[in-house]
């Protein structure tokens, strides 16, 4: 019974994970499942995390300081990104096209949750079930994305480069725009009217 299971064990992940380098597909993939948990969570604790620091601006910085999509954007970019991180010393040269798969993945990320809400909102009233789950479902895609070019063949160096570059200007754009939003919807709080962190200031 046990070799019977150990065996169907083995097929299904040759499903999922190929049969090439089979053990390091499977290091991959079980970095990027335990990713979708910890950014789900953290990236959770960062929408209270701005009001519990009693409006502090470093906080507000890594944290939702509003409803605007752009700032529940935020809060699956930061959490993303820091995850990102903490893998390169283990899967860099482990694995074929970090950044390009970090970078890709939260693009994807950053597509899925906008798309979803604008959808859904053009037909019905904004819905806390329906926003939780596209965040979720959004850092699920994201991962695996990841994965997928974690695991692919190895591309082009210049598409490394221009993806490390990407990750920083998206980086720089979360806290510029932190302070000063463009007044466009995205960035808009609908409930309040009002964008980015300065009338949370005191």
């Amino acid at each position: 019974m046990h070799a019977c299971a150990k065996f169907i064990s083995a097929k299904i992940e040759m499903v999922f994970l190929g049969s090439s380098s089979l053990s390091e597909k499977r290091a991959i993939f079980w970095y990027e499942l335990a990713g979708i948990i910890l950014i789900i969570i953290f990236g959770s604790m960062l929408h209270f995390t701005f009001e519990w620091s009693g409006n502090q601006p470093i906080v507000g910085v890594f944290s939702a300081v509003n409803e605007s999509v752009w700032e529940h954007l935020k809060i699956a970019f930061w959490p993303t990104l820091v995850y990102a991180i903490f893998e390169y010393r283990y899967l860099n040269k482990r694995t074929n096209n970090f950044f390009f798969a970090k970078t890709m993945g939260i693009c994807a990320i950053m597509l899925i949750i906008p798309t979803i809400f604008y959808s859904y909102t053009f037909f019905t009233e904004e819905n806390l079930i329906i926003d939780i789950l596209s965040f979720i479902f959004a850092i699920i895609v994201g991962q695996l994305i990841s994965y997928e070019l974690l695991a692919f063949r190895k591309l082009s160096k210049s598409l490394e480069l221009i993806s490390l570059v990407a990750l920083v200007i998206l980086a720089l754009a979360f806290v510029v725009f932190t302070f000063y939003p463009p007044h466009i919807q995205l960035f808009q709080d609908p409930n309040t009217g009002e964008y980015g962190i300065i009338n949370h200031l005191h």
